[in-house]
C-alpha cells in the first residue's frame, strides 16, 4: 500500500511527541542555552529518519546535530556544539550509507561538510563558500545542494568542488527555468528533482533531461491551491508530494497532476497544541509510513502514526 492511500485512514490530530516539550509557550522569547539538554531541542531545522528509526535531528540554535535512537529519552550529540571550527547554525543533515559519514548542510559557515557518523570529533569541509540549506543525496551516490545565494540547485559526485546545475541557474525570478530562494530538494526513482521555493510559495519538479521546471505544488495565499513559504518536500512513488507549509503552519499533500492539495497535519492555527503546528520545517517518513515533522517555533518532533 503507497503513503497516498494510507494517509486517508490517518486522524489529523492525533500525534505522538518524541522530542521537545508539550508545554511549549507559544511566543515565549528565546534565551540562548535555555533547550540545551540532550532532551531537548532549540530551533530545530531539518532531519533524518535511517531505516531503524534512529532519528537525527538539526538542532540549529544549539549548533549541532542530535541523534535519537527509536524510544530513547535522550539525545546524543553526533556533530558540533559549539568548538572551534564545527558548526554554526547547520540547516540539513543526511547519511551517506556508503561511507557511514553524515553530510551535513553547515549555513553561516557556508560549506558542507562531512562527519564520521561513529565517533566523529572533526568535520571535513567537501565544498566550501556555498549558501546551502538543502541537500540529499540519489540511488546513484550523487550529492544534491541547493545554493540559496545562487537560486540553483547543483549536482555533486563525492570528490568533486565544482558541481552541475540542475535547477535554477538562471537568475532569481519567478519564470520556470528560475528559482527564488530554494529551501529543500528530494530526487525520486527517475531522478526528477524537486525543489521548495521559499519566496514563490511552490513546489517546482525538474524531470531528467528537461530544461525547464513544473510547477507541481503551490502559489502564494492560504487556500488548497496555495502554499506560504514552503520548506521541507518529499514525493513518494505515486509521485505524491508532501510539503511543509511554513508560514500556513500546516501539512500538505497534493497528489501528481492535482490542482490543489488537501491538508493532513495542521491547519489549526499556530500553536502548540497537538493538532497544531508552529513553524514546520522538516519532514521524513520512516519505512513504516510514519511521517516525522521538525517545529521551529514549538522546539520539538512529533510522530505522525499511520493507523
Amino acid at each position: 500500500m503507497d503513503l497516498q492511500q494510507l494517509w486517508d485512514d490517518v486522524p489529523k490530530k492525533d500525534a505522538i511527541m518524541i522530542i521537545g516539550d508539550w508545554n511549549a509557550k507559544v511566543g515565549e522569547a528565546e534565551v540562548p542555552g535555555i533547550d540545551s539538554e540532550t532532551n531537548q531541542l532549540w530551533l530545530p531545522w531539518d532531519l533524518y529518519v535511517d531505516d531503524d528509526q534512529t532519528i537525527y535531528v538539526v538542532d540549529a540554535a544549539n549548533t549541532r546535530i542530535v541523534e535519537w535512537k527509536s524510544g530513547a529519552t535522550n539525545g546524543k550529540v553526533v556533530a558540533g556544539e559549539n568548538g572551534v571550527h564545527q558548526l554554526k547554525w547547520p540547516r540539513d543533515v543526511i547519511i551517506d550509507k556508503e561511507s557511514d559519514n553524515l553530510i551535513i548542510s553547515d549555513w553561516e559557515n557556508k560549506g558542507v561538510v562531512r562527519w564520521p557518523r561513529r565517533n566523529g570529533t572533526r568535520e571535513e569541509t567537501i565544498i566550501s563558500n556555498i549558501s546551502c540549506i538543502g541537500l540529499t543525496m540519489d540511488d546513484n551516490g550523487f550529492l544534491y545542494i541547493v545554493d540559496a545565494g545562487e537560486h540553483e540547485v547543483r549536482r555533486y559526485k563525492i570528490g568533486d568542488t565544482k558541481g552541475t546545475v540542475v535547477a535554477g541557474g538562471n537568475g532569481q525570478g519567478n519564470r520556470l527555468d528560475q528559482l527564488d530562494y530554494p529551501r529543500y530538494v528530494f530526487v525520486d526513482r527517475d531522478h526528477s528533482v524537486y525543489v521548495s521555493e521559499y519566496e514563490n510559495h511552490r513546489v517546482m519538479k525538474l524531470e531528467e533531461g528537461a530544461k525547464q521546471d513544473i510547477v507541481v505544488a503551490g502559489g502564494q495565499g492560504q487556500s488548497l491551491t496555495q502554499l506560504n513559504k514552503p520548506e521541507g518536500v518529499v514525493v513518494d512513488r505515486l509521485g505524491t508530494v508532501y510539503v511543509t507549509d511554513y508560514g500556513n503552519h500546516r501539512i500538505m499533500r497534493w497528489p501528481k497532476g492535482a490542482t490543489q492539495g488537501s491538508v493532513i497535519i495542521g491547519g489549526n492555527g499556530y500553536g502548540a497544541q497537538s493538532d497544531q503546528l508552529n513553524g514546520p520545517v522538516g519532514l521524513s517518513f520512516d519505512r513504516h509510513g510514519n511521517l516525522y515533522v521538525t517545529e521551529f517555533g514549538n522546539d520539538r518532533v512529533q510522530k505522525f502514526n499511520i493507523e
